[in-house]
């Protein structure tokens, strides 16, 4: 993004987010970007941004996008609204019987936990009707159970990017083999797509639900179902990686909406 954000007469400073909130002093706007540790200190990330917000620098997305995101509960609103979800079962707590539990209430042989705040694929864990947790087992955290869907390893999944509330570009995640979680952590690999309309009306249908209307940017992933379907597995609105590879011209798309925000009141 630096070249275009240089043509465009900005520039950009990298700062950690727990720095004083005086070597903000001279920032216009706080653009979020690889604060990958945030999910483990969710309050204090967010209770930074607000104090950033408080001191009037725009914070990109803002606070209150942060705090709605950070918490996968936020699914449950959008399938409410009528966005296509995977089928999901919430736990304050998740125990090794909890697993068994949503094998037979999906009637699955497989499925996935993951975290209700996390991100990356972190503190993930996948377990079968041949490969049950052992007894005694505990997640530790608030978390979350999903059938495991087979196309995101035969088919892989599909990211759709907005940016300034428009579809930017698509990016295809597939897993490295014998792998079924997709990011590059973990050997994924990433390629550039164009979706078809009906996906992308899927995709956008998404973004549309979103209860905000002033988000920067936003990237929606999404799996097919078995009914052939796309269901959204995340709306990330925090702050996402973007996969500029794949869209020559996302450092000019950010460059000028971020112009637009700063030339607004």
């Amino acid at each position: 993004m630096r070249p275009a954000f240089e043509a465009a007469g900005l520039k950009l400073v990298e700062i950690d987010w727990r720095a004083p909130l005086e070597d903000f002093a001279d920032i216009a706007l706080v653009l979020l970007g690889t604060a990958w540790d945030y999910q483990d200190h969710f309050g204090d990330f967010v209770a930074k941004l607000e104090a950033l917000e408080a001191r009037g620098i725009r914070v990109c997305n803002p606070s209150q996008v942060v705090r709605w995101n950070g918490d996968k509960r936020y699914l449950k609103q959008l399938g409410d609204a009528g966005v296509t979800t995977i089928p999901t079962l919430w736990f304050d707590e998740v125990k090794s019987s909890d697993v068994a539990i949503a094998l037979d209430a999906f009637e699955a042989t497989r499925v996935v936990v993951k975290r209700q705040i996390g991100a990356g694929g972190l503190g993930q864990h996948s377990f079968g009707q041949d490969a049950l947790p052992q007894p005694g087992w505990r997640m530790g955290q608030p978390a979350m159970i999903q059938p495991f869907l087979p196309s995101v390893v035969e088919e892989g999944e599909y990211t759709f990017v907005f940016i300034d509330g428009e579809y930017s570009h698509g990016v295809l995640k597939r897993a490295a083999e014998g792998e079924y979680r997709i990011q590059s952590l973990y050997g994924g690999i990433e390629h550039a797509f164009e979706p078809q309309p009906e996906d992308l009306a899927q995709a956008s249908a998404v973004f549309a639900a979103l209860p905000f209307d002033d988000m920067l940017y936003c990237r929606v992933d999404m799996a097919r179902l078995p009914s052939g379907e796309l269901a959204v597995m995340e709306a990330e609105a925090i702050e996402p990686y973007l996969y500029p590879e794949q869209a020559s011209d996302l450092g000019e798309r950010m460059a000028a909406a971020v112009t637009r925000r700063l030339q607004s009141p």
